[in-house]
């Protein structure tokens, strides 16, 4: 926030006739656990009260609000040699995304906490969950009945419909997102007034009127922000791409950022990737011509579910993709909602707003069928199987660049089969010895080599025969073990 805004919302909480459950003044009686339980407490009042966010202000009486001034300077305290700010968001879980601001008015320093409410369930300090009872901050659990109605709003809220910048003009609104490219992409007439152009964004749930003025909620900021730096607490899920100097992380060739939101930027994401791309030069009977080691349907779907099924409580982080000279890596922030072995059959969303909208604007595929999609790209490029891994916050989506049937590890070979098995059973097919062949290019006579593989994968739990009766491994169909 600019010192204008500081100002101004300071002047807003001075004005209300007395501390709340997301409001509190101090002057210059602080501890950091004393600052931890009290970040707790405001974050879970201002849920329990359907605010934004709590605040924390020091250097203003707490009782008539008068402005006093602080010798607090949160910015340059330690815990244990350890920077304060830093401490807190380790103690605390969610680790949410609260801001501090140093500032004066009237050349009186003052320091505010802005804490997000909580949002998927109550924010713990050292473990434990506070609410403010009067001037007083007491454990949660002390107070069940408070708990549960915190329970039942973090429930109902969505990061879509949040607010990412309010108190905005019409004017204001137009320069900060990009609104032709919502009209190219939606594929319908370009309104001929501003009152047309703002009401369809309205209807979309983009921007919400409120009096005179205008909010651009997150939905509409994550998707057409032509800079994502406007805003404050979604810049740090800007797509990161970085490409790397071989098959490690130790030399960086590029770092870029993709500033703009998802649907504005999302060609222009995929083409740096592209461009980045380890390439072959393929020679014909009169030409050369460069292609790439990996198919651009198979990232352009990839990055588009990383985006879709992210989990933005985690912040500091967002989706990235990852460049070298044997594999791309892409990374979202968040735990799959599902488990990964279910992503070729299974769908289901943490952000279904986000998600609708990415459909209908063409940028990813129909109930999760941009899976399929990457399996095929990579059995038609010859590809080892894209691995899918559940990390301890993120999900990581890895596909690998060409290696020989003989070079394939055990692990990629199983994978590859019951991947195949899937895709199969998607298409209303069933897998065989010889569609597996197929997929590995190998020849007919080898086929006690995949027989081998079918076997191991079934060892592994991953795959089943069709028919338990039948004891042809030639004839033998296979299906998913979840079938």
């Amino acid at each position: 926030m600019t010192n204008i805004e500081l100002q101004n919302i300071t002047s807003k909480l001075i004005s209300l006739n007395s501390e709340n459950e997301w409001l509190e003044f101090k002057h210059n009686n602080y501890s950091s656990e004393e600052i931890g339980k009290r970040i707790s407490a405001l974050a879970n009042g201002a849920c329990l009260k359907n605010q934004r966010f709590g605040y924390l202000i020091f250097g203003v009486e707490d009782t008539k609000h008068t402005i006093i001034g602080t010798t607090f300077k949160p910015n340059t305290e330690k815990v244990g040699g350890e920077d304060l700010e830093h401490w807190l968001i380790k103690m605390l879980n969610p680790k949410i995304d609260f801001r501090i601001y140093e500032y004066t008015i009237d050349e009186k320093p003052l320091v505010l906490f802005e804490i997000p409410a909580a949002l998927d369930n109550p924010v713990r300090f050292r473990h434990k969950a506070y609410i403010r009872i009067g001037s007083y901050t007491k454990e949660l659990t002390e107070y069940p009945e408070k708990e549960r109605q915190i329970w039942n709003r973090t429930s109902e809220n969505v990061f879509e419909t949040e607010i990412a910048k309010s108190s905005l003009s019409s004017d204001e609104v137009v320069k900060m997102l990009d609104i032709q490219k919502y009209f190219d992409l939606i594929n319908i007439p370009y309104p001929s007034t501003r009152d047309g152009i703002l009401d369809r964004f309205i209807r979309e749930n983009f921007v919400i009127k409120e009096q005179n003025n205008y909010s651009i909620t997150n939905l509409g900021a994550i998707l057409f922000a032509k800079n994502l730096h406007d805003f404050e607490r979604l810049n740090r899920k800007a797509i990161r791409i970085v490409t790397y100097n071989g098959k490690n992380r130790v030399n960086i060739l590029k770092d870029h950022i993709e500033s703009k939101g998802y649907a504005t930027g999302f060609e222009d994401a995929i083409e740096f990737i592209s461009s980045q791309l380890p390439t072959n030069e393929e020679i014909g009977k009169a030409l050369r011509k460069t292609i790439s080691m990996f198919p651009e349907l198979a990232i352009r779907e990839l990055v588009a579910n990383a985006i879709i099924h992210q989990d933005f409580t985690e912040t500091g982080t967002g989706v990235l993709v990852e460049i070298f000279q044997d594999r791309v890596e892409i990374t979202n922030p968040g735990k799959p909602l599902i488990t990964t072995m279910r992503f070729i059959d299974e769908y289901k969303s943490r952000n279904e707003k986000l998600a609708d909208c990415m459909r209908r604007l063409g940028i990813c595929e129909e109930l999760g069928s941009g899976i399929d999609k990457v399996i095929i790209e990579t059995e038609t490029f010859q590809l080892p199987a894209p691995e899918f891994l559940e990390m301890e916050r993120h999900t990581k989506a890895t596909l690998f660049s060409y290696v020989e049937f003989k070079d394939m590890s055990k692990n990629d070979k199983i994978r590859c089969c019951y991947q195949h098995c899937c895709l199969k059973y998607v298409s209303n097919e069933k897998m065989t010895n010889k569609s597996l062949r197929e997929r590995f290019k190998i020849d007919p006579r080898n086929s006690a080599m995949v027989s081998r593989i079918i076997e191991q994968a079934i060892s592994n739990g991953l795959i089943k025969s069709d028919d338990d009766e039948n004891t042809s491994k030639k004839y033998a169909k296979y299906i998913p073990v979840w079938a």
